[in-house]
């Protein structure tokens, strides 16, 4: 095996996308997962999270296919229940491509899977223009936010770095989980900050176009 790959059980879900550097609550209590998380525990403490195929979700219960760009996680903290149930805190550590599922051994309930981590770039000469894009990003929150409680909605990331900066963002806003999954796939922090201002100005002209009197949004 290639000295960068990983063996890692998979945790696939339907509506969660994780990103780089950013901490996920999960709360475990399928009995495959349960397992899973005994298992991680027990070894790396890691885990994959993987969005599945959306044609796929209504299969969620069984073996669905996945998006093979996904999220390796730490569990930063872990709480078992006393029922066998699990509370993590799950963080994001890098961005890896799924190679292949591999073929569970007998016992093993949950899915495992050979994978590779990528590269997710914010390089120094970048900087000047991310943090054109990172103003921007601002202002198209706070135009779509419009303020809450009278207080800046970005005042808690405002000091952190660029690329904690726009992971916070891509995982905090409301939006869908294809959209999450574009995001996550886009390669290093200056495109996936394209990507995200492309989504936060459509969703401007979207609510503009609600607010004015018999206008269309064409899709």
């Amino acid at each position: 095996m290639e000295q960068n790959l990983a063996r890692l059980p998979i945790f696939p879900l339907s509506n969660v996308v994780l990103f780089p550097r950013i901490r996920t609550p999960l709360h475990i209590f399928e009995p495959r997962y349960r397992q899973m998380a005994e298992a991680a525990l027990a070894g790396e403490r890691r885990i994959v999270m993987a969005v599945i195929r959306p044609e796929f979700v209504a299969d969620a219960s069984g073996e669905p296919p996945i998006f093979d760009i996904a999220c390796a996680g730490a569990i930063a903290e872990s709480e078992r229940l006393p029922d066998g149930r699990f509370h993590i805190m799950l963080q994001g550590t890098e961005r890896v491509r799924i190679l292949r599922e591999e073929t569970r051994p007998t016992g093993q309930l949950f899915r495992s899977a050979e994978v590779r981590p990528l590269a997710d770039p914010c390089p120094p000469e970048a900087a000047a223009r991310i943090s054109e894009m990172r103003s921007r990003m601002s202002s198209l929150v706070g135009e779509l936010i419009e303020g809450i409680h009278g207080e800046e909605p970005l005042a808690s990331v405002r000091d952190i770095d660029d690329a904690a900066f726009v992971n916070s963002l891509c995982n905090a806003l409301p939006l869908s989980t294809p959209e999450k999954q574009a995001l996550l796939e886009a390669e290093g922090i200056l495109e996936r900050s394209r990507c995200l201002i492309d989504i936060l100005e459509f969703a401007r002209a979207e609510h503009r176009a609600r607010r004015v009197p018999n206008s269309s949004v064409f899709h």
